[in-house]
C-alpha cells in the first residue's frame, strides 16, 4: 500500500513538473513570437516609408525612363512607381471631389516618383545623401520626405528592442530559477534514497542517471506541450490580426519551436543532475529538513 501512494506522488510529482515546464517554456516562446514579429512589423513599417521626387516640367521622356531604372536598379529601392502628371490630378480631383483642372485651366502638378525605400535605408542620414545625389540632375526639381516621422520611427524602434531585450534576458533567468526549483522538489521527495544509494557505494554518476534521463524526457514532453500552445496562440492571433499571417517565417518559427524544446530538455537536464549532486553532499542530519 505505502508502495502504492509512494508510486502515486511520483506519478503526480512528475505531471506536476511537466506541466510547470510547460508552462514556463510557452512563457518564453511567447516572448520569442513577440521578438519574431516586432522585427517583422518594425521592418514592414520601415518599408513603408518612401520619399517623392519631383520633376521639372522640362524632363524629357528618355530622362525619366533613365531615372525609373537608375532608381529600381539601387540598393536603397524596394519599389518604384512613376506617377505622371495627369495620374497625379486625377487623384487629387478624387480627393477634392471638385475638377481643379477646369477651373484653373491648366495641371499644375508635375511628373513625379514615389519610391519605397529598403528597411536598412529608411534613416534621414542616407536618405539625406540619397537626396543630394538626385538633386544634382538639372531635371529634379526636389526631393520630399517626412524627417521626422523617420527619425521617430527609428527612435521608437530602438526603445523598443531594448525594452524586449532586457525583458528577454529577465524572463529566462526567472525561468531557469522557477524550472531549478520545480526540478528539485520533485527530487526532494527522493532524497533519502538518493543517500542511501550513495551510502551503499553507488557512483554518483549510476545514482544521476535516471534523474537526468527521466529530466530529459520531462523536457522533451513539455517542450511539446509549449509548442502546441504557441501553435494555438498563432492561429488566434492570425484570426484577430490577419495580416500578422503575412508576416510570418516558417523557417524561424521552426527554429524557435525547436529552441524551445532544445531549452526545455537542457535546463531540465542540468537542474536534475545538480538537484542530486547538492543532495549527495548534504550531511545525513540535513536531509530531515
Amino acid at each position: 500500500m505505502s508502495d502504492i501512494l509512494t508510486k502515486k506522488r511520483l506519478r503526480t510529482s512528475g505531471v506536476t513538473v511537466i506541466i510547470s515546464l510547460a508552462l514556463v517554456l510557452f512563457m518564453l516562446g511567447t516572448l520569442g513570437l513577440l521578438v519574431i514579429n516586432a522585427n517583422k512589423l518594425a521592418k514592414h513599417f520601415k518599408e513603408n516609408v518612401g520619399f517623392q521626387i519631383f520633376l521639372k516640367d522640362t524632363a524629357s521622356s528618355a530622362q525619366i525612363d533613365a531615372l525609373y531604372q537608375e532608381l529600381s536598379n539601387s540598393k536603397y529601392a524596394k519599389g518604384v512607381t512613376l506617377v505622371n502628371k495627369e495620374q497625379a490630378a486625377q487623384k487629387l480631383k478624387v480627393d477634392l471631389g471638385e475638377d481643379f483642372v477646369s477651373f484653373l485651366g491648366s495641371n499644375p502638378l508635375l511628373n513625379s516618383f514615389d519610391v519605397k525605400l529598403n528597411a536598412n535605408y529608411a534613416v534621414t542620414d542616407t536618405l539625406q545623401i540619397i537626396e543630394k545625389e538626385l538633386l544634382q540632375k538639372t531635371f529634379v526639381k526636389e526631393v520630399v520626405y517626412q524627417k521626422d516621422m523617420i527619425n521617430n520611427l527609428n527612435k521608437n524602434t530602438k526603445a523598443i528592442a531594448f525594452f524586449i531585450l532586457i525583458f528577454s534576458g529577465a524572463l529566462l533567468i526567472v525561468a531557469i530559477a522557477l524550472i531549478n526549483n520545480t526540478i528539485r522538489l520533485s527530487i526532494y521527495s527522493q532524497r533519502f534514497l538518493i543517500r542511501t544509494m550513495y551510502l551503499v557505494g553507488a557512483t554518483r554518476l549510476f545514482i544521476s542517471k535516471p534523474f537526468i534521463f527521466k529530466g530529459l524526457r520531462q523536457g522533451i514532453i513539455a517542450g511539446l506541450l509549449s509548442g502546441l500552445l504557441l501553435a494555438g496562440l498563432l492561429i488566434i492571433s492570425t484570426r484577430f490580426v490577419p495580416d500578422l499571417l503575412q508576416l510570418q517565417d516558417e523557417n524561424l518559427l521552426l527554429f524557435l519551436f525547436l529552441s524551445v524544446i532544445i531549452l526545455g530538455v537542457i535546463i531540465s537536464a542540468f537542474s536534475a543532475m545538480f538537484a542530486v549532486l547538492r543532495f549527495l553532499k548534504l550531511k545525513t542530519s540535513d536531509l530531515y529538513f
